[in-house]
């Protein structure tokens, strides 16, 4: 195995245990419901993405949810949900920025990446994930309240979640990347 491989691997073993550390820290944002918790475990994806390309950042999201699935997961919902979410975001992220790699295409990809974020989650959860998490844990309320839930929780809290990782992944991209791009 060459040495630049076997860096890449590490590299991407090390973003993927940070990614992992950073699902841990998960708090609630104000005015939204309580059960919706942001965690910043998307940003070492965002900086395997921007190194590696989308194989990279994608083994990353990949290897964070099976590390939380096997050691912290209680219920299969919430990593399926948070490997969309993830997905999501940084996929239009990458791919409006690898046709250009400037600022600007960065800045349109988090555009993108916060409006599909949103209208994904949205759609996701009032089809597929709400419900399954019904059928697992009895939460008759949510299930009986999908539109609201989805309107005065979901899409807000994914507007705002998106707009956060945007910022700090813009921060990163300014000052850390290209000290990382540097050493490769």
């Amino acid at each position: 195995m060459d040495r630049h491989r076997l860096r890449k691997i590490i590299y991407i073993s090390i973003l993927s245990a940070l990614s992992f550390i950073l699902m841990l820290i998960q708090f609630p944002l104000p005015f939204l419901p309580p059960f919706l918790m942001l965690d910043l475990s998307d940003i070492p994806a965002f900086i395997g993405f921007i190194l590696f390309g989308g194989v990279g950042g994608s083994l990353i999201i990949i290897l964070k949810i099976v590390l939380y699935s096997i050691l912290m997961a209680s219920e299969p919902i919430g990593p399926i949900a948070n490997l969309l979410a993830a997905f999501s975001f940084l996929l239009p992220v990458y791919f409006i920025y690898y046709k250009r790699k400037t600022a600007k295409s960065l800045i349109a990809g988090f555009i993108a990446g916060t409006i599909v974020l949103t209208l994904a989650l949205a759609v996701l959860n009032y089809f597929v994930l709400l419900p399954a998490y019904g059928l697992i844990v009895d939460q008759t309320d949510i299930i009986n309240n999908l539109r609201t839930v989805i309107t005065a929780g979901i899409i807000p809290f994914n507007i705002v979640k998106g707009v956060i990782l945007s910022l700090i992944c813009y921060v990163i991209y300014k000052k850390a990347l290209p000290v990382l791009i540097n050493r490769q």
